[in-house]
């Protein structure tokens, strides 16, 4: 997370939105030495394979996964 004054992000505002556009990190903007403004990147959706695309071939299923699991679970 970056932290920077009104009166740095003023000078330098397009040099901290790149950075927070290009790396995903947070800006938080001070007043005062007191945090007003958080900065957030914003977050696009993801396709599945974006998402769990790294998990390929990581993950073992066992069974049946339709198969109904309700003898491990005691009744509510």
């Amino acid at each position: 997370m970056i932290t920077v004054s009104k009166n740095v992000l003023k000078a330098k505002m397009l040099e901290y939105f790149r950075r927070v556009e290009d790396e995903g990190e947070e800006l938080i903007v001070t007043h005062n030495q007191v945090p007003v403004l958080k900065v957030v990147p914003l977050r696009t959706k993801q396709t599945a394979e974006e998402a769990f695309g790294d998990m390929r071939g990581k993950v073992k299923l066992e069974g049946d996964l339709t198969e109904p699991t309700t003898d491990e679970w005691p009744e509510v």
